[in-house]
């Protein structure tokens, strides 16, 4: 089934090109089905391509996923032309009372500061708290995931020597998780972080399992009891360019930057990266769409608690 946006949104062209089904919305409104209404907040600063990322992962569902957008009402977005941002996005304020089948929270280039320094923390605050009694099951992404983490549990971030830059193994831990069904017992997925939750944090807290872990990447994926809240450390939505596009960028800024990992083939940068997480990645949000969302969602959106 296909991922239906707003009409006019870039992201349609480049899925279209990649043979993905994408429906506008004035052909949507046409089919008589009660498609998941999908909200993203999207806290990364070129949205355009995460939208892509994000869609992508959505469209492999046999469900019909309806995607609003959502930006901070308060923070100047300066890599996303204004335009864009008035046609497709709204902010917390304007869908307030309004409730949503599942959302989808992303990272954002803030790890460097404590959560409370954010200059949009306390409307992140709020719109976590507005999930909690609007959304049926929310996919907090990196930066997201830490800091959700730390609103509802508790659980503090902790600066890593090293940046955690590459492609990582990982195992899961309970392959009884339908979050994880279908999953090999080992697979890879990206990671870009320069911070880390700790395993002895997360124990402490009885309402919270770990899901999948890395010995090199740590703490992967984290959920609460019954799926209202996922929470992924990594980037599994990333295409298969955008690792390079990070190192490449930090090189020019002249940063100190080690090439990702187990990313380049033989560690050359001159070497074109492969794609190897891609079907892992489908698996992991068409799992949370069908069962966190769809399995989990009443019929009338009027009923989320």
């Amino acid at each position: 089934m296909p991922v239906n946006v707003p009409d006019n949104l870039p992201a349609i062209d480049v899925l279209k090109d990649e043979n993905i089904f994408v429906m506008p919305e004035t052909r949507a409104i046409h089919q008589d089905i009660r498609p998941l209404k999908l909200l993203i907040l999207n806290l990364m600063p070129m949205k355009i391509p995460t939208e892509v990322h994000l869609l992508r992962m959505l469209s492999n569902s046999p469900l019909q996923v309806e995607v609003s957008f959502l930006n901070i009402k308060n923070h100047i977005s300066k890599n996303t032309p204004q335009e864009h941002l008035e046609t497709f996005y709204r902010n917390i304020d304007q869908i307030y009372h309004q409730k949503f089948d599942g959302m989808i929270i992303t990272g954002a280039p803030v790890e460097h500061l404590d959560f409370e320094e954010v200059d949009y923390w306390d409307e992140i605050k709020e719109i976590f708290e507005w999930a909690n009694h609007h959304v049926t099951s929310t996919f907090y992404i990196c930066w997201a995931a830490q800091a959700g983490l730390y609103y509802h549990y508790g659980i503090p971030k902790y600066p890593v020597e090293k940046k955690i830059f590459g492609v990582f193994p990982h195992l899961v831990t309970d392959t009884t998780i339908p979050l994880v069904r279908g999953f090999d017992d080992e697979f890879l997925a990206p990671h870009s972080r320069y911070t880390e939750i700790r395993r002895d944090d997360i124990h402490k807290v009885k309402e919270l399992i770990i899901v999948s872990e890395s010995e090199e990447a740590g703490i992967y994926i984290v959920m609460s009891n019954g799926g209202k809240q996922i929470f992924v450390t990594g980037h599994s939505e990333y295409e298969v360019s955008t690792l390079k596009q990070e190192y490449d960028r930090d090189l020019a800024k002249g940063l100190p930057i080690s090439i990702p990992r187990n990313y380049f083939p033989n560690d050359d940068p001159s070497n074109k990266p492969r794609s190897l997480w891609k079907s892992h990645a489908s698996l992991l949000y068409t799992n949370w769409l069908n069962y966190y969302v769809y399995q989990a969602t009443p019929f009338q959106l009027e009923d989320i608690k």
